[in-house]
């Protein structure tokens, strides 16, 4: 007979069985460059960016943006939107753990980048008695 398997042919434990090693194989990617390479292997890159602008509305909602800000800033369908936000809010809490391990990933990622030679930032970071009074005021604009 031969042919594809269409998604609802397939038994629950089928369906069970094959979502199971899915998980646990992306599990297991270990490193940005295996998972990079491992899903432009996978998907198209049309699925890749549907997927990644899913995670753009995600981070956009969790950030409190509007339906509206998030509409203007991606060009996305409210209908998509919408779905992102029921799944941020009726969901696993999969979006959002995920989103706030990369976020707090990205920051420390972030402050770990030593500042250009020469810069303001690594005069100030190296002679802080000489900036002491510029320090104060501009540590106090960002908070």
């Amino acid at each position: 007979m031969g042919g594809k398997i269409k998604y609802h042919n397939l038994s629950e434990a089928q369906k069970k069985e094959y979502l199971g090693d899915f998980y646990g194989i992306v599990s297991s990617l270990r490193g940005y460059d295996e998972a990079k390479n491992f899903f432009k292997d996978l998907l198209t890159s049309g699925e890749m960016v549907m997927i990644s602008r899913r995670i753009q509305i995600a981070k956009l909602l969790i950030k409190d943006c509007t339906y509206e800000q998030v509409r203007e800033k991606l060009g996305a369908g409210l209908s998509t939107i919408s779905h992102v936000d029921k799944w941020l809010n009726e969901g696993f809490g999969g979006y959002a753990q995920v989103l706030k391990k990369h976020n707090a990933a990205e920051l420390a990622r972030r402050e770990k980048i030593p500042p250009t030679p020469y810069s303001l930032d690594d005069i100030r970071r190296r002679y802080p008695a000489q900036f002491a009074l510029l320090n104060l005021l501009m540590n106090k604009k960002k908070r």
